[in-house]
């Protein structure tokens, strides 16, 4: 089987957890030679404002956001990605799932490289996942990268391997 990677798209929240997938999806790209796509999707706020706060003091902050969120996009790649063109980036405003599916459709993404926090149970009901949402979504291959040192939790009593 030949497995062809011309387009990786690494969606960032800035967390260290997705530095650790930056990572992958650079060594990836670097491997296959292709071209990384790196996206930020800064969250519609579903909150109205007070009645006291303008709805264009929201607007400048959102804004703001996708403004500081472009600057650090840009430099999360070593200067010569961006420059020799093998990396592209990003910043949209909306819902995250929603917009990385829409990017990888448009761009013809073959590989998705993100990172998850791995939250469980009410934490992850609450919160929910993108990278579960994606990984179910996806056209495309989604590989998720956990942070490096996470500690991991067994139930009481169970032994996940045997050693010898």
């Amino acid at each position: 089987m030949f497995v062809s990677i011309r387009n990786i798209l690494f969606p960032s929240n800035f967390s260290p957890v997705a530095d650790a997938a930056r990572d992958y999806a650079v060594a990836l790209a670097d491997q296959f030679r292709a071209k990384l796509h790196l996206i930020h999707v800064v969250p519609l706020s579903l909150i109205s404002p007070r009645p006291a706060t303008p709805w264009v003091t929201l607007e400048n902050e959102m804004n703001m956001r996708v403004e500081v969120a472009s600057q650090r996009l840009q430099h999360a790649l070593d200067a010569n990605w961006i420059e020799s063109g093998r990396a592209t980036h990003l910043t949209v405003v909306g819902f995250e799932v929603e917009e990385i599916l829409n990017y990888a459709r448009a761009h013809e993404i073959d590989l998705i490289v993100m990172g998850t926090h791995g939250r469980r149970g009410v934490s992850h009901f609450l919160l929910g996942s993108v990278a579960e949402k994606l990984v179910r979504m996806a056209e495309c291959p989604v590989l998720t990268v956990h942070r490096q040192g996470r500690e991991v939790l067994f139930d009481e009593g169970s032994v996940p391997y045997a050693t010898s």
